[in-house]
């Protein structure tokens, strides 16, 4: 679980720079639509809509905008129809990727993901190419500072966590079931553990080594996708070898 360990403290760096750029709004702005629209805008029913308002909270997009988006959502009449669409293809050095996206127009999503793709040396696949290598999970990220790693490990195993990430030097990362994510997040913060964020995800059952160079590469992909604004999430299945991680994450 390393690789992916190293893969999200990027992705929690990268989201500032997001934030900053005021694109995170639009994405987060989104989930949330989809969630209230799917789910009920009541975020008490609708365990999706509460994992995205929290996540609009943790990026301080004001509540204002938050009660709107699930207003117009639930409202029907003019509000913008987006669906979900995952996309699958090869990065450099053979890598998988997902990519999970929102939008109101499938042709030009599909476009841009295509165009990411072919201008970082990978491309485009069919459904079902590459979703197999990877799984969903539940993801609870736990600030160490202050913590007992060892005794954040005990907590969540004991409310139902599948496996413990205790690598990183700055967060600590529990997965559990997609079913389970709520039992545990609410078990830890009973016990009085602190948590910074909670949300089902999608990792590699497997990660690939990369040299620098296609590491670099494949980062650059990622970045790209990432970037576009129908995109919600990008996951992938490589390692990232430690000079290169340094210079990203340092």
């Amino acid at each position: 679980m390393s690789g992916h360990s190293k893969w999200s403290t990027i992705k929690r760096a990268k989201g500032i720079t997001d934030a900053r750029r005021g694109a995170l709004f639009t994405k987060v702005a989104r989930e949330i639509s989809v969630a209230a629209r799917t789910g009920g805008g009541d975020p008490d029913g609708n365990y999706r809509l509460r994992l995205a308002i929290e996540k609009a909270r943790a990026v301080n997009m004001p509540a204002d905008n938050i009660k709107r988006t699930i207003d117009k959502a639930t409202g029907g009449g003019d509000a913008e129809q987006f669906e979900e669409i995952v996309y699958e293809g090869y990065g450099p050095g053979g890598v998988a990727v997902l990519v999970e996206a929102q939008t109101d127009n499938r042709n030009r999503t599909a476009a841009e993901v295509r165009s990411m793709f072919a201008k970082s040396g990978g491309q485009l696949a069919g459904s079902g190419a590459v979703a197999w290598q990877f799984e969903p999970r539940g993801l609870i990220s736990v600030p160490r500072s202050g913590v007992d790693a060892d005794e954040v490990a005990l907590a969540a195993i004991d409310a139902g966590a599948e496996d413990v990430d205790t690598d990183d030097e700055e967060t600590i990362e529990v997965y559990t079931s997609p079913g389970s994510l709520e039992a545990v997040r609410k078990a830890l913060e009973g016990a009085g553990v602190p948590v910074d964020s909670a949300e089902a995800t999608m990792v590699a059952k497997q990660t690939v080594e990369l040299d620098a160079s296609k590491a670099r590469q494949a980062l650059r992909l990622v970045e790209l996708l990432e970037d576009l604004d129908d995109v919600s999430r990008v996951t992938a299945n490589f390692d990232i070898p430690e000079e290169v991680y340094a210079e990203v994450a340092g």
